[in-house]
């Protein structure tokens, strides 16, 4: 039986995909899927995937590579001591709350309010990250219940909504609060776990019995292609954890901040038709 040429170049693009995707997941703590939703985005209209789903299985398959990536990251992170396990745990069932109900959102939100979610928090976030002198908003991360149970459930939610690790939301926010940006990445690593597991299962939910599904899919998870990226990533997420450290916080910011801004323009361009 001969090979299709174009399902080779899928998977090829895949794997790649998940080789990068691994290596931010670890540098800069967002679970990789600041690069898995803008791939799949765009190779949702060469696989011929409706428009009506096409970011929903974007967001779904990469939520579903985030948890071996988050686990992987995570891991290397913890061996430099570089989560802080107290705020971990204080934040972590907010976070989990609002990753499940960012899930459950999915069946309601149309594709391109998940792509103009997507595109626009990440571009107010990678703004932030750039600007000469880093705004600092608290002395600390809020110690109250109430405080950390909003800033912790908005971060859950919208990174479910926008397929992402915590990393793209937390690290910020905790930066913003006096938080050092070695230990936000760290953290961050952790957090993906939490919101992946309960977004995850948000995303099947949503989309069993979903007519346009390409074949092999899990609710608005694609199977194949999580396979094909996480398989990679989890390899190269602790190549990614050793350039954090190496790297100084402001340098860090800037890699951070760049490859957001990218995806967000795509995210934009596709939202609005450019």
């Amino acid at each position: 039986m001969a090979f299709d040429p174009m399902l080779i170049l899928f998977a090829l693009l895949l794997a790649l995909t998940g080789a990068v995707a691994g290596l931010l997941a670890g540098l800069l703590g967002v679970g990789g899927g600041i690069v898995i939703v803008p791939v799949l985005f765009m190779l949702s209209g060469v696989m011929e995937i409706p428009a009506d789903v096409a970011m929903h299985m974007a967001v779904g398959t990469s939520l579903a590579t985030i948890i071996p990536t988050s686990i992987s990251s995570a891991r290397s992170h913890h061996r430099k001591g570089a989560i802080d396990w107290d705020l971990l745990k204080g934040w972590a069932p907010f976070v989990f709350l609002g990753a499940g109900l960012g899930g459950l959102l999915a069946k309601v939100f149309s594709s391109d309010v998940l792509t103009g979610i997507f595109g626009c928090v990440a571009m107010i976030v990678a703004v932030n990250m750039v600007l000469p002198r880093q705004i600092i908003l608290a002395p600390a991360p809020p110690a109250s219940v109430a405080g950390r149970g909003i800033l912790a459930t908005l971060i859950g939610g919208f990174s479910a909504l926008m397929g992402i690790g915590g990393g793209t939301l937390s690290v910020p926010i905790l930066t913003l609060c006096s938080f050092p940006v070695h230990r936000a990445v760290g953290t961050a690593s952790a957090f993906g776990l939490v919101i992946a597991v309960p977004a995850v299962l948000g995303f099947i939910w949503a989309g069993l019995d979903v007519p346009g599904r390409p074949p092999l899919s899990l609710g608005y998870v694609h199977i194949p292609a999580a396979v094909l990226i996480f398989s990679v990533s989890v390899f190269s997420a602790p190549q990614g954890s050793r350039l954090a450290h190496w790297l100084s916080p402001p340098r860090l910011r800037l890699a951070f901040a760049l490859f957001l801004g990218l995806s967000a323009f795509r995210m934009l361009s596709a939202a609005f038709g450019g």
